[in-house]
């Protein structure tokens, strides 16, 4: 699959509003006003009604028969080659009509008048286009009469059997054609389209209409979905669903969207994660849990970032994060096998941008350590070194205060500068053992507690030059947790401790018992975007957030 295009299909044939004035932009709007008024003396309603027995274009296109169909000529012919012999006989040969009937619906995207027989090419959210003919002999009068009155843009309703034309098309001749919606607005012009990636998030419905591959990748994304969820069903996972609206924003550190309750009187904030939650239902005793979840961060928008998105977060008792690392590569490995037979391409190759993916082999791994090692040529805990090379590229040493940062963060900012850069992105990779202090939800490891910078049982997932989810063996011994809970409430900086909270109930849920667990979470919106070859959060989400216009 193709990036979407940026360019409208170029069978459209309208007129571009971009390039007529104000006044005949209403011009063509009143013409085609007026073309709905004689749909309406026609006796039809031209937003149609009620419509059972409907087929999608795809599905039409596949129940064509060339047997029949070319049974079916070869009685026409014959049955006009008797009467051009003997026009007075009554025992002529029976015309065979086994051809499928199809009932279908679709936009206008093209119309072609011949005088006597109209070509109509229709669209729907599964054919780029599906061709119907409208003939003066056989369609009825009012069918035919509307055919002559369409726009394009206007969503019709046609009837017929089924045929191949001398091009070799096949196609729906149509003896019943009735109007479903009349499109008041012409389209974006041919060539240009909508050109303006701003303009095709901001009338995402005209986008769809004009790039069909719009569509497709909300559609694999629907069908992401469904795998995603049989995958988990089928290890015994349990879909939950937790708290939007939290007196708490917990499980990440990220700066919240606050909102205010009015029949309790308490100010709320909307969801960052669900992870808190969903580790107090192990605590109940559910075994292996899982949201499909809705979060909103109060921050910044770029290619890889919305501030509401979609994530896969999931936890099992009695497993650690090698547990998460085999159902992460199982998964991805799963959903990538769909898209690739979604979209005709070797999973082992699957395109993004410029990459080719492999899928199809066992992920790499490679440890915090050895990356930092690798891309930078000293190891992470050699603060002496790290500071000095941090003074080198410009990375802060020190707060506005003039207090120093603390080592770690250094560290992590060099690591994230340098050493995520040598990530191949063309293969899936797994970086292993973050320091723990990064970490605060997350077991340490027990053979590092001693060391200068203590590790902690995560891994983070990346491809494509993308952070795709972290994993973790979670921590579950209260008052460790309460520790690191008031350590992060300090944060960073003044401004970033006043987006963390205290979870003092979620202490309480930990002290109750829970049992060991790993726990994942992978970012839905980058697996679409990577799976269906598109470069911006926005193409695989169908009304991304947006900067107000002026004047609105």
């Amino acid at each position: 699959m193709n990036t979407i295009a940026a360019m409208s299909d170029p069978t459209i044939e309208t007129t571009a509003p971009e390039q007529v004035e104000p006044q005949d932009l209403h011009r063509l709007e009143l013409q085609r006003r007026a073309n709905r008024d004689e749909v309406i003396a026609l006796g039809l309603s031209p937003y149609g009604h009620r419509t059972d027995g409907l087929i999608t274009l795809k599905a039409a296109h596949e129940a064509y028969s060339e047997a029949a169909d070319t049974a079916n000529k070869e009685s026409n012919q014959a049955h006009k080659a008797a009467k051009r012999e003997n026009p007075d006989a009554t025992d002529l040969p029976e015309i065979v009509d086994d051809r499928p009937r199809v009932k279908v619906a679709g936009r206008v995207v093209l119309s072609r008048d011949n005088g006597k027989l109209i070509w109509l090419n229709l669209r729907d959210y599964t054919s780029d286009t599906f061709q119907v003919a409208v003939s003066k002999r056989d369609c009825d009068e009012q069918g035919f009469a509307l055919a002559k009155k369409l726009d394009v843009g206007d969503i019709v309703v046609a009837e017929g059997p089924l045929t191949r034309t001398n091009t070799g098309e096949v196609t729906c001749w149509v003896d019943t054609l009735l109007p479903a919606s009349k499109c008041l607005v012409p389209p974006p012009e041919k060539h240009a389209g909508l050109t303006d990636t701003e303009l095709r998030y901001r009338q995402r419905y005209i986008d769809m209409w004009v790039n069909p591959e719009t569509t497709r990748v909300f559609v694999l994304r629907s069908k992401m979905m469904k795998a995603l969820r049989n995958f988990l069903d089928q290890q015994d996972f349990v879909e939950v669903d937790t708290p939007v609206l939290q007196t708490q924003a917990g499980g990440a550190a990220a700066r919240p969207f606050f909102t205010h309750m009015n029949a309790l009187g308490i100010d709320l904030s909307l969801r960052i994660a669900p992870e808190l939650y969903l580790k107090r239902l192990l605590v109940g005793g559910m075994p292996r849990v899982y949201e499909v979840s809705r979060n909103f961060r109060n921050e910044g928008l770029d290619k890889s970032h919305n501030p509401e998105f979609t994530s896969l977060e999931l936890y099992e008792a009695f497993g650690n994060y090698e547990t998460m690392r085999e159902i992460a590569e199982g998964l991805v490995r799963e959903l990538a096998l769909l898209a690739a037979e979604e979209t005709g391409n070797d999973p082992k190759s699957m395109p993004f941008g410029d990459l080719n993916i492999n899928y199809g082999s066992a992920f790499i791994r490679i440890t915090y350590r050895e990356l930092f090692k690798q891309a930078l040529g000293f190891e992470f805990d050699d603060i002496e070194s790290a500071r000095a090379e941090a003074t080198k590229r410009g990375i802060k040493t020190k707060s506005e205060d003039g207090s120093p940062i603390a080592d770690i963060f250094i560290i992590n900012e060099l690591f994230e500068d340098v050493a995520e850069a040598k990530i191949d992105p063309s293969k899936p990779t797994f970086v292993l053992d973050y320091p723990a202090v990064l970490s605060p939800l997350t077991r340490p490891k027990a053979e590092t507690i001693n060391d200068t910078i203590p590790l902690a049982d995560r891994w983070d997932l990346f491809i494509g030059g993308m952070e795709i989810g972290p994993a973790y063996t979670e921590l579950n011994d209260p008052d460790i947790q309460e520790a690191k809970f008031r350590e992060q409430l300090a944060g960073v900086d003044d401004e970033e401790s006043t987006f963390r909270n205290y979870d003092e109930d979620f202490i309480n849920a930990l002290k109750v018992g829970m049992p060991p667990a790993g726990g994942l979470g992978l970012g839905i919106d980058r697996l679409v975007m990577l799976l269906s070859n598109s470069r911006s959060i926005r193409d695989v989400l169908p009304f991304p957030m947006m900067r107000p216009q002026s004047g609105s």
